[in-house]
């Protein structure tokens, strides 16, 4: 339950402090003093967004926090799977600073907006009289039957089931896709890799050793004539140099014996005349090499056009770079073939997954059924009591033919406030009042089964009086005995209710307004409550009717 509210720079609250008991608690105040702001304030902390619209100073940040007493609620899961240190006193808190950022925290734990919300759905359920219009929502239908029945684990089984058989959905439909449009593509993609196959690129270094050989081979003639003018100058002309640096040789070996010197220049001129000898074998066998190859010229010639139009058409400078384009069209080409594989076992998974989904959809369905004629006839009585003897509330039930959000059902809410018309869609039959009445029973009903520590009313008692609004009283009663009611109300039956009662009130402070909030003892409570049954203008007998009121609670008589 709640226990402690504080609020700092929110509209027109400077600062608020409240602490809350358990049972029935009642807010009450004039026309405009900032009641309904509390439960904006609350708001924030339920996850609800904001901007600096809300903020009193626009200097300081605003700040609401509220502190909740869990322990009795099982929800220490929830925590595990934040990763929040579980407190049986839990403290939510909101941060709204100048630029209108947010922060939300847990036990002091930074938290998004969605887990906050996470937390607070557990704790806490505000309901104003604008809620009323959910009445004709189609989630909120299935809600109410789904909060009464109960089977919130086949509920999240089914739910879970649901999304998977979606995503896997999802996934086949792309690949059906993917594979549609490759398939488009499959034999461009075979004939590119075909024609890359059959040029052999299997040398990166074929190119420039291509362009090498033939170069020579187009400049033989050239070549071997140079070699072979080089070789006869060596070895073969009148002044031949091998026969010179011989004698050179010759001439210097028999002065060995008579100086070092002598001998090094000996072995230097028989190194030379190796090596030159060498050479002249070399050029003689590389003159022999060059041969002009007509044959080989044009072959050399072709093979280096089919490279050279393989990379124009695929706009690359090498056959590294041909090899990779050859590689990933093979790669493409064999994907399309998996892609099949693929497809036929993602439709397994899909088709089982199916099947899951609509078992789980059958049992929720069962479940559903079971529980509507049950409804039915819980809030057509809770009706009766609220003033609405020949109201009588329906569901219409059909099964639908695919799996959606939320199952295999078609839901609608019909209802009839007079004796003998038809029961229709709720917008088309109910007024603003027989609204009001109807959502009262509907979450009078489901409170009973679902285990939520708070529940909020924001003025639901418009257009109630008499002693529809005793009996709505009563209604509120009965819910506090299960959890905290906390009730902002403009009618003194439902104020003289209470367990405590907290008046808000307005005061011009330096020229600013500001919204006060006070807890009222046994006398300011009597008179609060009689004018709110006379009006300012308090008399004895407004008096002693606001004490009966509240005695006759107090004594457990109504």
């Amino acid at each position: 339950m709640l226990k402690h509210l504080q609020i700092e720079n929110y509209a027109l609250i400077e600062k608020l402090d409240i602490s809350f008991d358990d049972g029935l608690s009642i807010i009450t105040g004039e026309t405009g003093a900032g009641k309904s702001i509390l439960v904006g304030a609350l708001s924030l902390i339920l996850g609800q967004r904001a901007d600096t619209k809300v903020l009193f100073d626009k200097k300081r940040k605003c700040i609401v926090e509220g502190t909740f007493y869990i322990k009795d609620y099982n929800l220490l899961s929830i925590f595990e799977q934040h990763e929040i240190d579980y407190d049986d006193n839990t403290i939510l808190r909101r941060e709204i600073n100048q630029q209108g950022k947010s922060r939300a925290f847990v036990n002091d734990t930074p938290v998004t907006l969605n887990v906050l919300k996470s937390f607070s759905e557990k704790l806490v359920d505000i309901h104003s009289q604008h809620e009323s219009l959910l009445l004709n929502k189609t989630y909120f239908q299935f809600d109410v039957i789904d909060n009464f029945c109960g089977h919130y684990d086949l509920l999240d089984k089914y739910r879970a089931e649901y999304l998977k058989y979606i995503s896997l959905e999802k996934r086949l439909n792309m690949l059906i896709e993917t594979e549609k449009e490759a398939r488009a593509n499959l034999d461009y993609y075979k004939f590119q890799y075909e024609e890359l196959q059959k040029a052999n690129l299997e040398e990166a270094k074929e190119f420039e050793k291509l362009e090498s050989e033939l170069e020579i081979l187009n400049n033989a003639s050239e070549i071997k004539q140079n070699l072979q003018n080089a070789y006869y100058l060596l070895a073969d002309s009148e002044t031949n140099i091998l026969e010179e640096i011989n004698g050179l040789k010759n001439l210097i070996q028999p002065l060995e014996k008579f100086d070092k010197r002598y001998k090094d220049l000996s072995r230097r001129l028989q190194s030379v005349y190796v090596e030159l000898k060498d050479i002249g074998d070399d050029l003689s066998q590389a003159s022999d090499d060059v041969v002009f190859d007509a044959e080989r010229t044009s072959l050399l010639t072709e093979r280096l056009d089919v490279l050279n139009k393989l990379m124009m058409k695929h706009n690359v400078a090498s056959i590294d770079e041909l090899i990779d384009i050859k590689e990933d069209y093979k790669k493409k080409t064999e994907d399309i073939e998996f892609l099949d594989d693929e497809i036929e076992s993602l439709k397994d998974q899909t088709g089982q997954c199916e099947q899951e989904v609509y078992g789980l959809g059958e049992r929720l369905s069962v479940s559903r059924q079971e529980k509507f004629l049950v409804i039915e006839k819980r809030i057509t009585g809770i009706l009766k009591n609220l003033g609405m003897p020949n109201a009588r509330f329906g569901i219409e039930h059909n099964k639908t033919d695919a799996v959606n959000p939320l199952g295999l059902d078609s839901i609608r809410f019909r209802f009839s406030a007079n004796l003998g018309s038809e029961m229709q869609d709720i917008s088309r039959v109910a007024s603003g009042g027989e609204i009001s009445r109807l959502m009262l029973s509907i979450k009078s009903l489901i409170t009973e089964n679902r285990l939520l520590p708070t529940i909020i009313f924001d003025e639901i008692d418009t257009g109630v009086s008499g002693e529809i609004a005793s009996k709505t009283a009563t209604i509120f009663c009965d819910m506090s005995k299960n959890m905290q009611v906390i009730c902002i109300t403009h009618l003194p039956q439902i104020a003289s209710k209470g367990k405590n009662h907290f008046y808000v009130y307005k005061e011009v402070e330096n020229k600013q307004t500001k919204t006060r909030l006070k807890k009222l003892d046994e006398k300011e409570r009597v008179e609060e409550v009689a004018k709110m049954l006379g009006g300012e203008s308090l008399t004895d007998s407004t008096r002693k009717t606001a004490k009966e009121l509240i005695n006759i609670d107090k004594t457990g008589d109504n």
